[in-house]
Order: structure tokens, then sequence, then C-alpha cells
């Protein structure tokens, strides 16, 4: 059957355009967002991702600015480095890229970023906020999903929707975001016994679980949209999602490829979420 790939670069342009403009109408009363992004190492991944978040963010107006710390760098440290952006008006978002070295408490670490300036949708605040369907910022990953099923114009409402992964990064705030649309949300994970039977019940296929091309045509219902979160290095080099994409696309009514799908969008979620955070603040002045 013909098949719709859902192009996340082309969406996540039209969100950084809606918000290039948007950015240049908060200028002219005088508001700036701001964007923090602190770096601890030189991690090749990190270094990379940080980049194209920094590049990101002046492309729509954003003042943004990393901030290095060295890869010894204390708990203490890093902590006062989160805690002076707490306070400092010009930041309306933060961003400590992950992971962080072993001496250091991740957790410790989100925790101390203030909920208001929480763009990644990370500390307890938030994740309790986004549980109980109150105001938060969401993670940026899942935050992206959704925004990809709307503009590709996929109701949620009604279907049956299959999460395979649970992390707190994707898989439980996606689980929670669906059902807020009124998906019926079955969770898997990587030890789910028979994943197959759970999977082929879906309408709307999420995979995140972080395992390479896991996901094949058994594991899939005729006409179902399947969203390929994962990122994986294979041995020759090449970028590979948690789907095998040639043998599941056919089945499909609409999948993401990887790359170009779900990764562009979440960079884009991530400065939505600094310009509405630059915009709740000044709107409580």
């Amino acid at each position: 059957m013909p098949y719709h790939m859902i192009d996340g670069k082309a969406i996540a342009q039209q969100v950084r355009n809606e918000l290039k403009e948007e950015v240049g109408r908060l200028k002219e009363q005088g508001i700036i967002p701001g964007l923090r992004v602190i770096l601890v190492g030189t991690h090749p991944a990190s270094e990379s991702y940080v980049r194209g978040k920094i590049r990101a963010s002046e492309e729509v107006g954003i003042n943004s600015e990393l901030i290095r710390l060295n890869e010894e760098v204390s708990e203490a440290e890093l902590l006062q480095k989160v805690t002076e952006c707490n306070k400092d008006p010009a930041v309306h978002g933060i961003l400590v890229q992950l992971p962080l070295p072993l001496q250091i408490d991740t957790n410790k670490v989100i925790a101390t970023i203030s909920p208001e300036k929480d763009v990644d949708g990370f500390t307890p605040v938030n994740v309790g906020n986004l549980i109980i369907g109150q105001d938060a910022f969401f993670p940026c990953t899942p935050y992206g999903i959704m925004e990809l099923l709307k503009r590709s114009d996929i109701s949620v409402e009604g279907k049956h929707a299959v999460v395979v992964g649970r992390s707190n990064i994707v898989g439980k705030p996606i689980s929670f975001l669906l059902q807020q649309a009124n998906a019926t949300v079955t969770m898997c994970h990587s030890r789910t016994v028979d994943l197959p039977f759970y999977t082929k019940q879906a309408d709307i296929l999420i995979a995140a679980v972080g395992r390479t091309e896991m996901i094949t045509s058994e594991h899939v219902k005729p006409g179902a949209v399947v969203i390929d979160v994962g990122i994986n290095r294979k041995e020759d080099g090449k970028l590979a999602g948690d789907v095998l994409f040639a043998d599941v696309a056919p089945l499909t009514s609409a999948i993401t490829p990887v790359p170009g799908g779900v990764g562009p969008m979440t960079i884009a979620m991530l400065l939505k979420n600094t310009v509405q955070s630059a915009i709740r603040k000044e709107s409580k002045r």
C-alpha cells in the first residue's frame, strides 16, 4: 500500500519559521528570549547536539549562550552554575546537556533547575504536572511527536497507541500526552513477552526502545502509523532507527524516517518551550 513519509525536517522548519516571527514581535516589545546551554566535557555526540541547538536558537532570534565546563567539574560547581542561571532575569530557558560525568548526580542537577526555566521538561515539577494534566513544559521529543502527528493531520482521538520503550525522556511522557489526546495507550518495553501480539494491535506505534531496527513487519498492523524515535549507529557508521524501515514502511499509512523524522522536531520544540517561557515571564510582570 502507498504510505506517507512524515518529513520531520520540513515540519521542524515550519515551527522555526513561526517562532522567528514570534520572537520578532517579542523583540518589538523589548523582550529577548534567552537560552543557556551547559555542556560538561567534550563528548562528541553531546558537542554535535549542542551545536545544533545553538545554531537553531540563533536562526529564530533567541539569545543563546553556551557555558562550557570541564569533565572534572565538581557537582557543587555545576549546581552553582545552574543556580546562577535560575537567578539571571535574561535567561528564560536552561538546558544541561546529558549525559553527565559519573561524579555528578544527574537527578540532583535536574531538580535544581527552576521549573519555570526547565525547557527540557525534565524537572519533577514539570513531569508531575504533565502526568496530572496541568500546565507544564513538555519534554521536547514527546512534544515533537505530538506536533508531527497534529501537522500531518493524523488523528489521535479514539486510536490505540502502542509505545515501545519506558524511558523518562520519551516512553513515559509520550504515553501521558497520547492519553490526554484521548488515545488508548498500551505500554511495552524490552522485556515484554510476545511483543508482536501488542504492537500488531496499534493504530499508532511509537518505537522508542533504543534497539537498532528491532521493529519489523511482524510487529506492524497494515495501515498503522509508525513513529520511529530511535537513533542508533550501525557498524557501517550509518544512522538507523528502532524500525527496519524498508521492511515496515510498505505496510504503513504513515511513517517517520531516521534521520529526518523525530530528531529535528526535538530541537524545534526546545525553542518553542524557550519562547513560551519568555512569554509567560513577561505576562506575570
